[in-house]
């Protein structure tokens, strides 16, 4: 425990100096601007800034990605109470009552709230990330390639709850990702795949141009495809929350944090489900539930705690497994490996003092946040005025520039043209980007794991079945896939109400 927090301590200390300052102050506030425009998000934030950060020191690349991730998902919240529109999809809970606050005119308390909210999770998930990812590291030492290809599997089984209503769509999707991610040259004899003879095909399709495709391209083409008039920006009243608003529902924070934890670390979820699980929670055990939706200061704090602690809860198996917990977390994981650092069950011995710098960078992400929320509401909001339509040709070009940028080719570019139109094509049929990039991420692992596994074993399927661990995993990953089954999960949910003694 005090070595803990002696390696904290350093990592506070190395990142209190003025460029460090400036980096994770200027990220935050550029993720904050991100998250007020309505349909940025922050997954399209990160993988822009990994391409305009690829040359700078490993520590201070990852500290702009953090700090623009958090900011991000704060951000959302300002047009979420303010338009009625989610900044990005892990602020769609805190329209239900965070509009509702600004209609009855107090949207500058309703932000208040929303930051009280948004600080109170994202500490709570440092804790957690404090503690947790050392102990999730040491466990998984014990993980051999079987283990490994349970657990990569299991990330791509969990996209099909990324879509929502249709897990098949999200399966189809995390499939092709793996499929994407087997373009090129193996990873153990150098085989090519999928190459046909084409040079830059036979070197893989690399990873960031085709995150920034999926999700910066695609959206371009999506904002531009309909028509956004200017939004209406309503007044803002004093931005400061009250005291009463936090301390009496420390339950609900407490709750919605634990929450927001558990949800980031489950590989593919998200903060937006954080965000809704919180929500649902809250008013299940809150003795004022008719208010919900109605401009109820509970619903509002608990929405905005859970998907921020889900941020710092999707970076612990990240850190400790190479899985990570949202798409957003995928992109930061990318740009880990970009940067010469190896997450995964070998960090902590290899390197142990970056877990407690990526703490420290969420800390001061959270301070800027505060900061930032609470003094400069104002100018901030000039943002929503704004036309999506002359953000987009800027981020358009930062795509292209982006994405030639890393490598000098020309194929990385046409790479991020061909994913952003082909992803802009399956959105219109509702498959979603996230389960995509899920399987791009975790291919290699899979694919990896899978075959050590079978050399090891000469062949033979039983130690993926027969070791303790294993059969677990593979059980959780039949269980994944079943309760994907409309007819399954309804079953198994009777099933679970008559053992509960209730109605289903």
């Amino acid at each position: 425990m005090l070595d803990g927090l002696g390696a904290l301590g350093v990592s506070l200390a190395s990142f209190f100096a003025p460029k460090a300052l400036a980096y994770s102050f200027g990220a935050t506030l550029l993720g904050i601007l991100v998250g007020c425009m309505p349909g940025l998000s922050a997954t399209l934030a990160i993988s822009l800034l990994t391409t305009l950060t690829i040359k700078l020191p490993p520590n201070d690349a990852i500290l702009i990605l953090i700090c623009a991730y958090v900011g991000t998902i704060y951000g959302g919240s300002r047009s979420a109470i303010l338009l009625n529109i989610p900044g990005t999809a892990a602020n769609a809970a805190a329209c239900l009552d965070g509009h509702q606050l600004a209609r009855q005119g107090q949207a500058g308390r309703a932000m208040g709230i929303a930051t009280a909210g948004s600080v109170a999770g994202s500490l709570f998930g440092i804790a957690c990330l404090a503690v947790l990812t050392p102990v999730l590291g040491e466990v998984a030492l014990t993980f051999g390639s079987y283990e490994f290809f349970w657990l990569a599997l299991f990330g791509v089984t969990m996209s099909g709850s990324i879509t929502g209503t249709d897990p098949l769509k999200g399966w189809i999707m995390g499939v092709l990702g793996l499929f994407v991610a087997q373009i090129g040259q193996d990873g153990i004899h150098a085989h090519e795949r999928f190459a046909y003879g084409n040079p830059d095909l036979a070197g893989g399709l690399s990873l960031i141009p085709t995150l920034v495709g999926a999700f910066g391209c695609a959206e371009v083409l999506t904002v531009l495809s309909e028509r956004f008039a200017r939004p209406e920006v309503r007044a803002v009243d004093s931005i400061l929350p009250r005291v009463g608003d936090v301390l009496r529902y420390w339950k609900t924070i407490l709750r919605s944090g634990v929450i927001g934890v558990y949800v980031g670390i489950l590989p593919g979820v998200g903060e937006d489900m954080a965000a809704w699980s919180s929500y649902a929670a809250a008013k299940r055990a809150s003795r004022e539930r008719e208010r919900f939706g109605k401009g109820s200061v509970e619903g509002l704090i608990a929405a905005e705690t859970g998907d921020n602690a889900s941020i710092p809860g999707g970076i612990i198996p990240a850190l400790a497994l190479a899985i990570p917990g949202s798409a957003p977390a995928a992109v930061l994981l990318a740009a880990m490996i970009i940067h010469g650092v190896r997450p995964g069950p070998m960090l902590m011995i290899e390197n142990p003092q970056f877990v407690y710098d990526v703490v420290a960078m969420n800390v001061y992400a959270t301070v800027g946040i505060l900061f930032f929320g609470l003094f400069l509401v104002r100018p901030l909001l000039l943002v929503l005025r704004i036309p999506r339509t002359v953000i987009m040709p800027v981020i358009f070009t930062l795509c292209v520039v982006g994405s030639f940028a890393i490598a000098s080719r020309l194929f990385d570019v046409w790479t991020m043209l061909a994913v952003g139109v082909a992803v802009f094509v399956l959105r219109r049929f509702g498959y979603h980007a996230a389960p995509f990039v899920l399987g791009l991420v975790l291919g290699d692992l899979l694919d990896k794991s899978l075959r050590r596994g079978l050399v090891l074993s000469d062949g033979d399927l039983t130690p993926f079945f027969a070791r303790p661990i294993c059969a677990v995993l593979a059980a959780v990953v039949a269980a994944a896939l079943l309760l994907g089954i409309p007819s399954v999960k309804a079953a198994a949910r009777r099933w679970w109400a008559g053992l509960l003694g209730r109605s289903p």
